[in-house]
Protein backbone atom coordinates (compact mmCIF):
# COMPACT_ATOMS: atom_id res chain seq x y z
CA UNK A 1 0.00 0.00 0.00
CA UNK A 2 3.18 2.41 1.08
CA UNK A 3 4.28 1.46 -2.36
CA UNK A 4 1.49 2.35 -4.06
CA UNK A 5 1.05 5.69 -2.39
CA UNK A 6 4.81 6.33 -3.13
CA UNK A 7 4.35 5.99 -7.15
CA UNK A 8 1.07 7.95 -7.06
CA UNK A 9 3.04 10.70 -5.54
CA UNK A 10 5.55 10.32 -7.64
CA UNK A 11 3.39 10.12 -10.91
CA UNK A 12 1.38 13.56 -9.51
CA UNK A 13 5.32 15.41 -9.08
CA UNK A 14 6.37 14.23 -12.57
CA UNK A 15 3.37 15.60 -13.84
CA UNK A 16 3.85 18.52 -12.24
CA UNK A 17 7.32 19.03 -13.33
CA UNK A 18 6.21 18.52 -17.02
CA UNK A 19 3.37 20.30 -17.09
CA UNK A 20 4.85 23.57 -15.50
CA UNK A 21 7.88 23.57 -17.65
CA UNK A 22 5.66 23.21 -20.31
CA UNK A 23 3.23 26.58 -18.87
CA UNK A 24 6.60 28.62 -18.86
CA UNK A 25 7.20 28.78 -22.09
CA UNK A 26 6.82 32.15 -23.54
CA UNK A 27 5.83 32.34 -26.36
CA UNK A 28 4.56 35.89 -26.57
CA UNK A 29 7.83 36.86 -25.85
CA UNK A 30 9.56 34.42 -28.23
CA UNK A 31 7.15 35.11 -31.24
CA UNK A 32 7.69 38.79 -30.76
CA UNK A 33 11.41 38.76 -30.35
CA UNK A 34 12.04 36.16 -33.64
CA UNK A 35 9.86 38.77 -35.64
CA UNK A 36 11.82 41.86 -35.08
CA UNK A 37 9.14 43.34 -33.31
CA UNK A 38 11.03 43.80 -29.71
CA UNK A 39 10.44 42.73 -26.30
CA UNK A 40 6.76 42.32 -26.06
CA UNK A 41 8.00 43.23 -21.99
CA UNK A 42 9.23 46.66 -22.74
CA UNK A 43 5.60 47.33 -24.82
CA UNK A 44 2.00 48.97 -23.09
CA UNK A 45 1.60 46.40 -19.96
CA UNK A 46 4.53 44.25 -19.95
CA UNK A 47 2.64 41.42 -20.00
CA UNK A 48 3.59 38.53 -21.92
CA UNK A 49 0.21 37.82 -23.22
CA UNK A 50 -1.39 38.02 -26.56
CA UNK A 51 -3.17 41.45 -25.98
CA UNK A 52 -0.12 43.31 -25.10
CA UNK A 53 1.43 41.35 -28.31
CA UNK A 54 -1.70 43.11 -30.11
CA UNK A 55 0.25 46.09 -28.94
CA UNK A 56 3.10 45.87 -31.26
CA UNK A 57 0.58 46.12 -33.76
CA UNK A 58 1.72 42.58 -35.00
CA UNK A 59 -2.86 40.93 -35.03
CA UNK A 60 -0.80 37.73 -36.14
CA UNK A 61 1.56 37.54 -33.85
CA UNK A 62 -1.59 38.64 -30.59
CA UNK A 63 -3.52 35.50 -32.68
CA UNK A 64 -0.44 33.03 -32.74
CA UNK A 65 0.22 33.77 -28.83
CA UNK A 66 -3.35 33.62 -28.05
CA UNK A 67 -3.24 29.89 -30.18
CA UNK A 68 -0.06 28.62 -28.52
CA UNK A 69 -0.69 29.99 -24.85
CA UNK A 70 -3.99 28.15 -24.78
CA UNK A 71 -2.62 25.05 -26.36
CA UNK A 72 0.07 24.66 -23.75
CA UNK A 73 -2.14 24.56 -21.16
CA UNK A 74 -4.37 21.90 -22.88
CA UNK A 75 -1.67 19.99 -24.37
CA UNK A 76 -0.51 19.05 -20.75
CA UNK A 77 -3.61 18.01 -19.49
CA UNK A 78 -4.17 15.70 -22.45
CA UNK A 79 -0.76 14.23 -22.24
CA UNK A 80 -1.42 13.74 -18.92
CA UNK A 81 -5.08 11.86 -19.54
CA UNK A 82 -3.65 9.94 -22.41
CA UNK A 83 -0.37 8.77 -20.24
CA UNK A 84 -2.27 7.82 -17.21
CA UNK A 85 -5.90 8.04 -17.90
CA UNK A 86 -6.79 9.78 -14.39
CA UNK A 87 -8.86 13.09 -14.28
CA UNK A 88 -6.55 13.82 -11.10
CA UNK A 89 -3.22 13.43 -12.81
CA UNK A 90 -4.51 15.37 -15.86
CA UNK A 91 -5.78 18.02 -13.72
CA UNK A 92 -2.11 18.54 -11.59
CA UNK A 93 -0.75 19.00 -14.66
CA UNK A 94 -3.20 21.64 -16.22
CA UNK A 95 -2.74 23.65 -12.66
CA UNK A 96 0.65 23.16 -13.15
CA UNK A 97 1.03 24.28 -16.72
CA UNK A 98 -1.00 27.53 -15.08
CA UNK A 99 1.33 28.52 -12.80
CA UNK A 100 3.94 27.98 -15.23
CA UNK A 101 2.57 30.55 -17.63
CA UNK A 102 1.93 32.93 -14.48
CA UNK A 103 5.02 32.90 -12.91
CA UNK A 104 7.62 31.05 -15.83
CA UNK A 105 11.09 29.64 -14.55
CA UNK A 106 12.62 31.51 -17.94
CA UNK A 107 11.31 34.98 -17.48
CA UNK A 108 12.62 34.94 -13.55
CA UNK A 109 8.77 33.91 -12.79
CA UNK A 110 6.94 37.21 -14.36
CA UNK A 111 4.96 36.05 -16.38
CA UNK A 112 0.94 36.40 -17.68
CA UNK A 113 -2.25 36.96 -16.67
CA UNK A 114 -3.89 33.50 -17.72
CA UNK A 115 -7.14 33.78 -19.18
CA UNK A 116 -6.20 32.23 -22.45
CA UNK A 117 -4.33 29.36 -21.16
CA UNK A 118 -7.58 29.36 -18.17
CA UNK A 119 -9.91 28.39 -21.42
CA UNK A 120 -7.47 26.40 -23.16
CA UNK A 121 -7.48 23.99 -20.01
CA UNK A 122 -11.32 24.35 -19.51
CA UNK A 123 -12.00 23.27 -23.23
CA UNK A 124 -9.44 20.40 -22.82
CA UNK A 125 -10.64 19.01 -19.35
CA UNK A 126 -14.11 19.62 -20.27
CA UNK A 127 -15.23 20.85 -23.51
CA UNK A 128 -18.95 22.36 -22.53
CA UNK A 129 -17.55 23.50 -19.57
CA UNK A 130 -15.03 25.30 -21.74
CA UNK A 131 -17.79 26.32 -24.22
CA UNK A 132 -19.92 28.01 -21.50
CA UNK A 133 -16.63 30.01 -19.79
CA UNK A 134 -15.92 31.32 -23.43
CA UNK A 135 -19.87 32.18 -23.42
CA UNK A 136 -19.84 34.23 -20.63
CA UNK A 137 -16.61 36.45 -20.99
CA UNK A 138 -17.91 37.24 -24.64
CA UNK A 139 -21.28 38.05 -22.74
CA UNK A 140 -19.88 40.55 -20.09
CA UNK A 141 -17.63 42.08 -22.26
CA UNK A 142 -20.31 42.56 -25.12
CA UNK A 143 -22.16 44.31 -21.95
CA UNK A 144 -19.11 46.18 -20.35
CA UNK A 145 -17.01 46.82 -23.47
CA UNK A 146 -14.00 45.56 -21.00
CA UNK A 147 -11.66 42.52 -21.22
CA UNK A 148 -10.66 42.39 -17.73
CA UNK A 149 -14.63 42.00 -16.52
CA UNK A 150 -14.95 38.87 -18.93
CA UNK A 151 -12.11 37.13 -17.45
CA UNK A 152 -13.16 37.92 -13.97
CA UNK A 153 -16.56 36.83 -14.17
CA UNK A 154 -15.74 33.98 -16.14
CA UNK A 155 -13.43 32.98 -13.64
CA UNK A 156 -15.98 33.52 -10.78
CA UNK A 157 -18.78 31.49 -12.61
CA UNK A 158 -17.10 28.42 -13.98
CA UNK A 159 -16.70 26.39 -11.23
CA UNK A 160 -20.63 26.80 -10.10
CA UNK A 161 -21.18 26.04 -13.86
CA UNK A 162 -19.03 22.85 -13.45
CA UNK A 163 -20.12 21.96 -10.12
CA UNK A 164 -24.37 22.81 -10.16
CA UNK A 165 -25.22 24.03 -13.50
CA UNK A 166 -23.90 21.21 -16.26
CA UNK A 167 -24.32 18.31 -13.83
CA UNK A 168 -28.50 19.84 -13.44
CA UNK A 169 -28.41 19.44 -17.44
CA UNK A 170 -26.91 16.26 -17.57
CA UNK A 171 -23.56 16.54 -18.26
CA UNK A 172 -20.99 15.85 -15.38
CA UNK A 173 -17.96 17.18 -14.74
CA UNK A 174 -14.64 15.49 -13.18
CA UNK A 175 -14.27 16.79 -9.87
CA UNK A 176 -10.62 17.44 -10.14
CA UNK A 177 -11.75 19.56 -12.96
CA UNK A 178 -14.01 21.26 -10.63
CA UNK A 179 -11.48 21.74 -8.59
CA UNK A 180 -8.85 23.20 -11.16
CA UNK A 181 -11.32 25.78 -12.46
CA UNK A 182 -11.69 26.84 -8.65
CA UNK A 183 -7.37 26.91 -8.36
CA UNK A 184 -7.34 28.71 -11.85
CA UNK A 185 -10.05 31.19 -11.15
CA UNK A 186 -8.65 32.51 -7.81
CA UNK A 187 -5.33 32.79 -9.61
CA UNK A 188 -6.64 35.13 -12.23
CA UNK A 189 -8.31 37.06 -9.44
CA UNK A 190 -4.64 37.60 -7.84
CA UNK A 191 -3.19 38.59 -11.19
CA UNK A 192 -5.77 40.87 -12.00
CA UNK A 193 -5.44 43.18 -8.47
CA UNK A 194 -4.92 45.91 -10.52
CA UNK A 195 -7.62 45.58 -12.92
CA UNK A 196 -9.86 45.23 -9.85
CA UNK A 197 -8.94 48.49 -8.15
CA UNK A 198 -9.27 50.70 -11.94
CA UNK A 199 -12.68 48.81 -11.87
CA UNK A 200 -13.44 50.10 -8.63
CA UNK A 201 -12.34 53.41 -9.27
CA UNK A 202 -14.14 53.25 -12.59
CA UNK A 203 -10.79 53.68 -14.60
CA UNK A 204 -10.65 50.45 -16.33
CA UNK A 205 -10.01 51.27 -20.17
CA UNK A 206 -13.42 50.00 -22.52
CA UNK A 207 -12.54 48.38 -25.96
CA UNK A 208 -12.45 50.97 -28.49
CA UNK A 209 -12.08 53.80 -26.03
CA UNK A 210 -9.34 56.50 -27.26
CA UNK A 211 -6.75 57.29 -24.39
CA UNK A 212 -6.93 60.81 -23.32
Amino acid sequence: MQDLASLAMLTLGLVAVGGYLLGSIPFGVLLTRAAGAGDVRRIGSGNIGATNVLRTGRKDLAFATLILDAGKGAAALLIARALFDNEAAAAVAGGAAFLGHLFPVWLGFKGGKGVATFFGLLLAAAWPLGLIAGATWLATVAITRISSTGALAAALLTPVYGAWLLPALGVEVATPVVVLSVFTGLLIYIRHHENIGRLLKGAEPRIGAKKA
